[in-house]
């Protein structure tokens, strides 16, 4: 079944034409992804489909009754607002049609007639469809699952990631028929986008989504829309899928400009000859010099990022941190930390947000102080931070007198000087954009000039926060094209675990109250060790069980348990069924209409249950093993 019929919409802004004459289809069930360069208009293209701005022209047609949802690659809210009040005042299609049937309640109620009636009945019927009745269930699962606990607290005080959280949350409480995602994984810490990631994958929602998180891409999506130099192109696939498809294609069009290129020289020669010797050519002929200096020219225009860094001398002495302690408030950050940095390290950091992973950064780069330990930087030492926060440009400016402003020529290697105009275009900014101002770039141009004006102040040791987010995936592998000839120090923060396979070899991981485990690897590499850890903890308990069954041959056992030892059998028994009851007993109330503190508490308790559950068995196993 089609939900969405897109018929040659096009769109431009000023004199910059992003995309003209598009035309696709959603079909129920797919899983799309857009990709596309930063500038191409990928978030202008989600804001047409879901009714935000209008196209130039053509068409869009949804099937009809088609619910859609919307996350915003940067959610708003009123800053003021609670997250209760957001939530009460309708922000959900679900929460208007409650709104809907209670109005008509109380209408019925007060005023009998036919009228309120039909009235009530047609908001009975939307409760229906929507599955209104077990709103707060699922809100309450939802906002849980999210970590969102304290509904009192005012949006404006909440973090990024706290927000979009927030925003991801609604969404999915109004269990749209399609969603419509921009950039869903920026500013989530790596366990929400794993639920996440499993969430979409055993759903059997339409999708459609724009994204520069490759694992999350490729293991989610099974079509992907690729905008190119204004034309749309289908992959019918994941992410690898459309990886080798379009290299293929960038093959082909790099032999087809050599071909070109080989036959210019002969239709140079005769364009040059004397208007006499042309008198009476074909016109055809002509025509066709032109357009084979246009395939000709893709040759030249191949802007990429394709220089290696020659960096400042690093010295023996880089960084040492002894004992450092951080906190704010109730929150330790850091207890007792110590750190030797060495010359060539390429170390990930990892963390839930919130964490201190980024005040960990600020106290490397001597932007905030510990409160007690040392931080000693060595004389050589010359830091480049990319941070979350970027810079704020002076965006009078064009692009190019940015770049001038930190180096006007750039040595890479013994011999190699690039230019800012020649930096730049290897950078994919082409010439036509060099005296553009700032404030004509889009916000991911903005984050890869941003990106370019820390790489190009030649730093020794390069410290990255955070550094995928609204970048385009190009950019993200010639970033990472970059790193891999890095000899410097470098330091990542990333949720981006493709990311961070592809640049560290160990990670810092923060597992909160001060405490940071280090882990020689890379992110997947952990992930596994994490999951065999897990296993070996359920082998071992299953072990444990079965060894108390067998741990002697019947002819040893004794012959029967001791008058203390039944009493304690007896009470087990009891404890377990009272310990199962209670069980049962809390996840009724979780159900019930519960302020989200005493949800917490109820969901610490059933932990505890847990366990002790687990204990009971074992020692009841124990002694079941010994006859009465």
């Amino acid at each position: 079944m089609n939900y969405l019929s897109i018929d040659n919409i096009s769109k431009a802004f000023s004199d910059k034409l992003l995309f003209e004459n598009i035309s696709f289809g959603i079909e129920k069930g797919e899983k799309t992804a857009l990709v596309a360069a930063n500038g191409t208009g990928k978030s202008t293209m989600m804001k047409i489909l879901v009714g935000k701005e209008e196209s130039d022209k053509g068409s869009i047609a949804y099937n009809e009754n088609v619910r859609i949802g919307y996350l915003e690659q940067l959610p708003q809210f009123d800053a003021d607002l609670t997250i209760q009040e957001v939530i009460s005042t309708g922000h959900t299609d679900i929460m208007s049609v409650i709104q809907r049937y209670e109005n008509a309640l109380l209408n019925h109620v007060d005023d009998n007639n036919q009228n309120t009636k039909k009235e009530l009945e047609d908001a009975i019927s939307q409760m229906d469809s929507l599955q209104a009745w077990s709103y707060e269930q699922r809100l309450k699962q939802l906002l849980y699952t999210f970590e969102i606990t304290d509904l009192s607290q005012k949006v404006g005080t909440l973090s990024g990631g706290q927000v979009k959280r927030l925003a991801l949350a609604l969404v999915l409480l109004d269990d749209p028929d399609i969603l419509f995602l921009d950039e869903p994984t920026n500013h989530l810490d790596m366990g929400m986008i794993e639920w996440l990631e499993k969430y979409l994958t055993q759903s059997t929602k339409t999708l459609f989504m724009v994204t520069h998180d490759r694992y999350f891409l490729d293991r989610v999506c099974n079509k992907i829309f690729e905008l190119y130099q204004g034309t749309m192109y289908t992959h019918n696939g994941n992410y690898d899928y459309y990886v080798r498809k379009s290299r293929e294609r960038e093959e082909n069009k790099r032999v087809a400009a050599e071909k070109a290129g080989q036959l210019l020289k002969y239709e140079l020669e005769w364009m040059r000859s004397t208007p006499q010797a042309r008198t009476g050519k074909a016109k055809a002929r002509i025509d066709a010099f032109y357009d084979l200096q246009e395939k000709a020219k893709m040759r030249r225009d191949n802007n990429e990022l394709q220089f290696g860094a020659d960096m400042q001398r690093l010295g023996g002495k880089i960084l040492e941190m002894d004992r450092v302690s951080k906190s704010y408030g109730n929150m330790t950050i850091l207890k007792d930390f110590d750190y030797i940095f060495k010359r060539g390290e390429r170390i990930g950091i990892i963390g839930k947000n919130g964490i201190g992973k980024s005040t960990f950064l600020n106290m490397i780069t001597g932007n905030e102080n510990p409160d007690a330990g040392t931080i000693v930087t060595g004389q050589t030492v010359a830091y480049g931070y990319y941070t979350q926060k970027g810079i704020k440009f002076d965006e009078r400016k064009t692009v190019l007198e940015t770049i001038k402003d930190i180096a006007e020529v750039i040595h890479y290697g013994k011999d190699k000087t690039y230019s800012a105009d020649q930096l730049l275009a290897h950078f994919m900014f082409p010439y036509s954009m060099h005296r553009q101002p700032v404030s004509l770039l889009s916000g991911g141009e903005k984050r890869r000039l941003y990106l370019l004006t820390v790489l190009v102040s030649n730093p020794n040791f390069l410290i990255l926060d955070e550094p995928t987010n609204d970048l385009d995936l190009l950019t993200l592998q010639k970033l990472e094209d970059f790193l891999h000839t890095y000899k410097g120090c470098l330091l990542v923060v990333s949720h981006d675990r493709f990311f961070l396979d592809e640049t560290v070899d160990q990670l810092f991981v923060f597992e909160g109250d001060g405490k940071v485990k280090g882990f020689m690897g890379n992110y997947s590499q952990y992930h596994d060790y994490l999951e065999e850890k897990n296993k070996e903890m359920k082998r071992d308990i299953a072990a444990q069980k079965q060894e108390v069954r067998n741990e002697r041959p019947i002819s040893e056992r004794k012959k029967k348990r001791s008058y203390k030892e039944q009493k304690e059998y007896e009470q087990l028994a009891k404890d377990i069924e009272t310990l199962e009851n209670e069980k049962a007993e809390l996840t009724a109330k979780m159900q019930d209409q519960l302020d989200y503190q005493e949800l917490d508490r109820l969901g610490k308790r059933m932990n505890e249950i847990t366990e002790l559950i687990d204990e009971k068995e074992l020692r009841w196993l124990e002694l079941d093993e010994i006859e009465n």
